[in-house]
């Protein structure tokens, strides 16, 4: 009689610990649900794009610095070699 009293507190112990784990996994995994659903705010309008005339990098049109006769650089050490040549 002993022994059936210690058998079903052991089962009622590990039917509780079991329960509460579940539990636990079932917010973790609603928690990254909730994570891969959230989308990061939108970093604005497209911009123009140009190609640099010494290297061809493309580059935003508002970082490009210009050039003579039109063309535009990635950086002033491009369009002075270009002005060289």
């Amino acid at each position: 009689m002993k022994y059936l009293l210690v058998l079903a507190v052991l089962w009622v112990a590990i039917w509780l610990w079991r329960k509460n784990r579940r539990e636990e996994m079932q917010d973790a995994m609603r928690e990254r649900a909730a994570k891969a659903q959230r989308t990061p705010a939108p970093s604005g309008p497209p911009q123009a794009m140009v190609r640099c005339a010494h290297c061809g990098l493309h580059l935003p049109a508002t970082e490009a610095i210009a050039g003579p006769g039109g063309a535009v650089y990635c950086s002033t050490a491009h369009r002075e070699a270009a002005t060289r040549q």
